[in-house]
């Protein structure tokens, strides 16, 4: 089970989601308040994706950005 909290709130630039991992090894995630509440649903599953993929684990950030948008393409649900 992944622990997470989930804040909407304004977001740099173009930023949709962000994700922090927290010392006590919870994850809290941002969420761009002005998106619709479709797009918010999609940005914060594109989130928990990262989570479920152990994507803080790994160092590549381009191949973890198109993995997860890879995914985004073929789902709208994260299992």
């Amino acid at each position: 089970m992944i622990d997470y909290q989930t804040f909407l709130m304004p977001l740099p630039g173009k930023v949709n989601e962000a994700v922090v991992a927290n010392e006590d090894g919870s994850y809290t995630i941002f969420i761009e308040e002005t998106l619709s509440p479709e797009h918010q649903k999609r940005a914060f599953l594109h989130a928990l994706r990262h989570l479920s993929g152990d994507d803080f684990g790994k160092t590549d950030v381009q191949e973890i950005e198109r993995e997860a948008h890879k995914a985004d393409l073929c789902s709208d649900t994260i299992f």
